[in-house]
Formats: structure tokens, C-alpha cells, sequence
């Protein structure tokens, strides 16, 4: 079993909702990555999105786009978020590790060439938010070759038809968007999440993993009702923007905890 898969049934197992931080590969400085993805790891954490930099991050609200600008600044590119996944395996870190990303970076750096590359460093898998399924051929299968999980996302404005034809190119789990929107923290889950679950869950096996405006341990409750994982980014990446530099580690350790309470992550 991939690291995904066997993170997936020992959490069905506990009956736990996984944990999936996002961070910007090279934020807040060029080397953070390196210390907080273990910290985070630490204090619970099951999973990661390690977001590569790009100049027009479609997908992506205001908190991201200033990370994605500040990593940009300190000269981070694909082959450093690669290298970057290398060095936390070389640390010791055993979640599984996936790279998110859009297309046009990785096509530059070359598909067949990343998927070998980031084996070799020890990932796990893609999360591409701008390819759409008729044009993945060449990634899906550069992953499948390379034992990588390609990651896929569906929407509340997706079709039962066209979720079914994502399903089938996704390996690892299922990236289910939870509003029609950008990222951000928000103060309040969209309504319809969980008949849009519903919706997904008839489709497909493959775990389910909501994005987008989780902000909160009541939100990671809430997802955890109908989803298998939840990731947070935005508000993780807000909060470390409030924490000076000799903070940083506690303070992420710190909201991580505070997301992975007893009462908020049991089903």
C-alpha cells in the first residue's frame, strides 16, 4: 500500500478524520519549510500540501497569493520544492508528502522528468488545481509509473457524470472543493457540503478530502461527519503571518493541536 493508502484505512481504522496541512514550499523564509512540516508532524498532523510558487495561482485567495509571492521572492522554484521533499525524508518526517502545483511549472520542468524526481525524493503524489481530466493523460500516466498518486478535484458544480470520470484518474484520495470559490479562511462551512459528499461518496471508494475555507476545529468536526480528511491552509498560513520569528514553531505547533483536539477529529 502507498503511504496514502495505509495513512487512509489505519484512520478509518481509529475511526480519526486525517489532518492535511497546506504550506508554501519557501514561506515565510526559504528554509521554513524544513522546520515546520516535523513540527507540524508532531503535534498531529497526517498528511501534507506543499504548495509549489507560481506567478498566477488561479485557485487561490489573497492569503496564498502573498505566500506564493514571498516564496517566489526567495527564489523557489520546482526543482527547490523537490529537493525540499528530499530533505524532510533526510529529517525523518513519515507523512506522506504530496507536491500541489499548477500545470504550467511543472510542464516547463517536465512531466515525465518531475514524477521521477520526486520518487526519488520520496513523495508521494500531485495535486494539479488547473488540469482538467481530458488533459492529464501525460501526468496520469508519468504517475502511475513512477507509483505517485495523482490528485483530482471535483466541486459542488460538478456533475455526478463527470465526477465518476475524475474518480477513475485519481489514485490516493479524492480533493472535493467545498465551495464555488477561491481559498480562504472563512467563518462559516457552505451550506450543502454534506449533500455534495453525499454526491461524491456515490461515485467513488477513493477517501474523500475537503479544501477550501476550513479554518477552524468545529470545521474540521464538521467535514469530519461526512468526509475522511480536511485540509487547512489559509487560516495556517494567516496565522503565520501574526508570529514573529522566534515564535514561529510554537505558535504552528500550537494552532495544529488546537485543530487536532480529541473532540474535533473523532467521527
Amino acid at each position: 500500500m502507498s503511504r496514502i493508502a495505509t495513512i487512509f484505512s489505519r484512520l478509518r481504522a481509529d475511526r480519526r478524520v486525517a489532518l492535511m496541512p497546506y504550506l508554501t514550499v519557501g514561506f515565510p523564509q526559504r528554509d521554513s519549510t524544513l522546520d515546520l512540516v516535523p513540527a507540524m508532524e508532531a503535534a498531529g498532523a497526517d498528511l501534507f500540501e506543499l504548495g509549489v510558487p507560481f506567478s498566477d495561482p488561479l485557485a487561490d485567495g489573497a492569503t496564498i497569493q502573498r505566500a506564493t509571492q514571498r516564496a517566489l521572492q526567495n527564489g523557489v522554484n520546482v526543482a527547490f520544492c523537490l529537493e525540499t521533499v528530499a530533505a524532510l525524508r533526510s529529517r525523518g518526517v513519515q507523512a506522506p508528502l504530496l507536491l500541489m502545483g499548477y500545470y504550467n511549472p511543472l510542464l516547463r520542468y517536465g512531466v515525465e522528468r518531475a514524477c521521477a524526481d520526486l520518487a526519488a525524493a520520496g513523495g508521494d503524489g500531485w495535486i494539479v488545481p488547473d488540469l482538467p481530466p481530458e488533459e492529464a493523460a501525460s501526468l496520469h500516466r508519468a504517475a502511475l509509473d513512477h507509483d505517485l498518486d495523482l490528485i483530482m478535484l471535483v466541486a459542488p458544480t460538478t456533475t455526478d457524470e463527470r465526477i465518476a470520470q475524475i474518480a477513475r484518474m485519481s489514485r490516493g484520495f479524492l480533493y472535493c472543493v467545498s465551495l464555488t470559490g477561491v481559498t480562504g479562511a472563512r467563518h462559516d462551512m457552505a451550506a450543502g457540503l454534506a449533500d455534495f459528499l453525499a454526491r461524491v461518496r456515490r461515485q467513488t471508494d477513493l477517501p474523500l478530502v475537503v479544501g477550501f475555507g476550513i479554518s477552524t476545529a468545529d470545521h474540521v468536526r464538521l467535514v469530519g461527519a461526512s468526509a475522511d480528511g480536511a485540509i487547512v491552509g489559509s487560516a495556517l498560513i494567516d496565522h503565520i503571518e501574526t508570529l514573529p520569528a522566534e515564535q514561529l514553531i510554537d505558535g504552528v505547533t500550537r494552532f495544529v493541536c488546537s485543530l487536532r483536539g480529541e473532540d474535533s477529529m473523532r467521527l
